[in-house]
């Protein structure tokens, strides 16, 4: 199957998944059966990726549920420097991290939470997304999501980084990401070939971490029910 193709059955697929009937995670597994039926060379590389990561303990360093979320002060899509403190000022927050906007199990995960917007705001809740990629590349993704809420650049991914949550993708993926146009030195900035792993953090008025989901297998995301019953409970 040439490249063309495994692009347009990607993309295809990728439409469906986004907009199917059924959870955030039942959109992404089915997402993710369908790279692996389309492009199995990349999927399975994915998997070694993400073994390797879960057998480093990638991740539990993280803010656990009880710590104080760990301040911070990035520019969104526009340049505007967004806080934390400035979002607690107006209720709980939900800070999410998510790999850039290529990346279409972000962008499903992005949509999902866009879509349950007002369910989230009518909680009091303050949403922001971190990403690694410069403004340009986040305001295409804010866009493409339809989200009404600030994506933030995390420059060199310096504050995943102090979270424990940052992660090298490894040559494997470095070489098959640059040769399908994924270019993350374009996208970011830098040559290091690093991301987050994908996190979302429910943080409290006092700020304090209500609930978090770490998880090294970016396939899987925190459910969006349990986002908004932690923004409720906050």
């Amino acid at each position: 199957m040439d490249s063309a193709t495994v692009g347009q059955r990607l993309q295809e697929a990728f439409d469906h998944c986004r907009e199917m009937d059924g959870s955030v995670n039942e959109r992404l597994a089915s997402y993710a059966s369908a790279l692996k039926a389309i492009n199995p060379d990349f999927a399975d590389a994915v998997q070694r990726l993400i073994e390797r990561l879960q057998r480093s303990g990638s991740g539990e360093g993280a803010p656990m549920a009880g710590d104080a979320m760990p301040p911070f002060a990035l520019p969104d899509e526009t340049g505007r420097i967004v806080t934390l403190q400035s979002l607690l000022d107006k209720g709980p927050a939900i800070i999410t991290f998510q790999r850039g906007h290529w990346c279409p199990f972000c962008r499903i995960n992005l949509a999902a939470i866009s879509q349950n917007l007002d369910t989230i705001l009518s909680a009091q809740g303050q949403i922001v997304a971190i990403t690694p990629d410069r403004q340009e590349f986040s305001a295409a993704f804010k866009t493409d999501a339809a989200a009404h809420f600030p994506i933030l650049t995390d420059i060199d991914n310096g504050y995943a980084l102090s979270l424990n949550l940052a992660i090298w993708v490894g040559l494997e993926l470095e070489r098959m990401m640059a040769a399908r146009g994924r270019s993350l030195p374009q996208y970011q900035g830098n040559d290091a070939w690093m991301l987050p792993i994908p996190a979302t953090f429910v943080v409290g008025r006092n700020g304090i971490i209500k609930r978090r989901f770490v998880d090294p297998d970016f396939r899987r995301r925190m459910d969006i029910d349990d986002l908004i019953d932690a923004v409720r409970s906050s």
